[in-house]
């Protein structure tokens, strides 16, 4: 049977669209608390991670080729529910080797932070971490089990977004988890949902981010290269260990010394990296208790969600994908969310949607 490629679209939307309204229907039986949890029991450990991405728009309803294109955010969360050990001590009191390969710290940092990373050729002799020993066979100790994820992604506003969040984590029965984690990185609005609706959390600022601010930072204070890797290696290890306070105090030394920067100053002003990693560290310091984490079996990156939110993007992003802003850009992500999602939501939702031949019908009273 031949089907065109703008009929898949159409099909594509008209589905994805009917997953937008069982969500929407979860989060409102959510707000009049009647949603029941769709498991049997709650997982050891509910984590929840939010990011977000990019995607390209059109305008629509203005014919054929695109119009008016604008890049709009798209809000993903990664809902996981695993099994960890708790431990007496920190399993893990040094920082993993990846942490000290410098050109993979340097990568990383242009990836999540291109606009104020340093150069690249600031890397300079004598600076390269020694080779990192080979994987060991079994698992880390301490590393967690997964169990089932689910996605949730959407392109509305933070405030729209947080009952949808809320809705999955309830039918998910995270709330009766006995340990949970929220994990995200700095911006505002990640730690609004958090107080809003999931206060019993343990709010957790992804470590990650917090690497990409002390990196430049280090490059910011000190003159050669070996100086500045070795700087970002102490502080590095000090937040790893939760000693951030020290690290603050020596940060706010270095803006003493180079100045505060100008309020128009360039991304690669030494006094502006240096002022943004202090003002990190301190807006983040109360969710930056690392030890504390790891002894209790709970995440300390969103690097799940940062994956699923490359995922997203494998279907979503490129110079050829634009989607009309409206229903036809949620209708995508709720089908990618499905299709992503570890519970089989997707047949589910086939089996279940109204006109389906194979759904069993209630005979009419």
């Amino acid at each position: 049977m031949h089907i065109s490629g703008r009929h898949v679209q159409r099909l594509t939307q008209q589905v994805g669209t009917g997953l937008a309204q069982v969500r929407d229907a979860q989060a409102a039986q959510q707000r009049r608390r009647q949603l029941k949890p769709r498991v049997a029991e709650a997982p050891p450990v509910a984590v929840v991670e939010v990011d977000g991405g990019r995607l390209g728009t059109r305008e629509p309803g203005r014919g054929p080729g695109v119009q008016q294109p604008q890049a709009k955010e798209d809000k993903v969360a990664f809902l996981l529910g695993m099994r960890s050990q708790v431990h007496p001590e920190d399993p893990h009191p040094e920082p993993p080797p990846a942490f000290r390969d410098h050109p993979r710290v340097a990568r990383l940092v242009r990836q999540i932070k291109a606009r104020s990373a340093p150069p690249a050729h600031d890397q300079g002799p004598g600076t390269e971490a020694p080779a990192a020993a080979p994987r060991p066979a079994r698992p880390a100790r301490g590393q967690p089990q997964r169990l089932v994820r689910t996605c949730v992604a959407s392109m509305h506003s933070s405030e729209a977004f947080g009952p949808l969040l809320a809705a999955e984590a309830q039918a998910r029965a995270f709330f009766d988890a006995p340990r949970q984690a929220f994990v995200a990185d700095g911006q505002h609005y990640n730690w609004s949902l958090q107080r809003a609706y999931f206060p019993h959390f343990e709010p957790i600022a992804d470590f990650l981010h917090v690497l990409c601010y002390l990196y430049p930072a280090a490059w910011a204070v000190q003159p050669e290269a070996a100086a500045q890797w070795q700087q970002y290696e102490a502080w590095m290890t000090a937040c790893w260990q939760g000693r951030v306070s020290a690290v603050v105090a020596e940060l706010a030394l270095g803006q003493e010394r180079l100045g505060r920067p100008p309020p128009d100053g360039e991304a690669l002003d030494r006094r502006q990296l240096v002022h943004e990693a202090l003002t990190y560290l301190r807006h983040n310091a109360p969710r930056m208790d690392y030890p504390r984490y790891r002894r209790q079996g709970l995440p300390v990156t969103s690097s799940w969600v940062e994956s699923l939110v490359g995922e997203f993007n494998a279907r979503v992003k490129g110079w050829d994908k634009w989607w009309n802003r409206g229903k036809s850009a949620e209708a995508i992500l709720q089908v990618r969310a499905a299709v992503r999602s570890e519970d089989d939501r997707l047949a589910r939702y086939f089996t279940e949607r109204p006109g389906n031949p194979y759904r069993r019908h209630r005979p009419t009273p």
